[in-house]
């Protein structure tokens, strides 16, 4: 090429490309082709990785409210199982008290103070979402009950329970406690 050919220099755009470095002012329309290219793949490669954040940041969300959900729901739980020996101890005490001191004006009130403690127990553990498991009738439920002894009925099902030992509790859908119980078994 000699001087006459030469491209022209464009004063304009020697001033807007100052300063770019040289391997950036491609001349090669190929060269070009392929950095777009490249640039249209890393930008697609960046745009799921945005993808993946982005859904990743929601599922820790979603497992943080639900781990906080769970926490305030089941919060009560450690205390729940102290107080059920109380509850336990208070239900023993009215059930040991015969029926003719219960008619007995010196002591009508001191049961009548007991049975209030109790149902203000039961709606305490009601607004908590503690509630007694049914058992006594039901097929055993190894989920809720615990069978501590086997008692031959001619009467029962095999695997009923027919009596209670100690009452099993629930706080919302988990076990707090299970309840204790006699399960029938066939008569020798």
């Amino acid at each position: 090429m000699n001087d006459d050919q030469k491209p022209q220099a464009d004063p304009a755009a020697d001033a807007e490309t100052n300063g770019v470095p040289e391997e950036l002012l491609l001349q090669d329309t190929d060269a070009v082709d392929n950095g777009l290219a490249a640039l249209r793949s890393d930008l697609e490669a960046a745009r799921q990785d945005v993808l993946y954040a982005k859904a990743e940041t929601q599922n820790v969300r979603r497992r943080m409210e639900k781990d906080v959900a769970d926490a305030r729901a089941y919060s009560a739980t450690g205390f729940a199982r102290d107080i059920l020996s109380v509850s336990d101890n208070l239900a023993r005490a009215l059930g040991s008290i015969p029926g003719d001191l219960r008619d007995d004006e010196r002591l009508k009130s001191l049961v009548a103070g007991i049975e209030a403690t109790a149902r203000e127990i039961d709606k305490v553990f009601a607004a908590h979402g503690i509630s007694r498991i049914a058992a006594v009738g039901l097929p055993l439920d190894p989920n809720q009950h615990q069978a501590m002894l086997e008692v031959p009925s001619a009467d029962a099902e095999p695997g009923t329970v027919l009596q209670e030992l100690q009452a099993g509790y629930m706080i919302k859908d988990r076990l707090l406690r299970p309840a204790m119980v006699a399960v029938a078994k066939q008569p020798d």
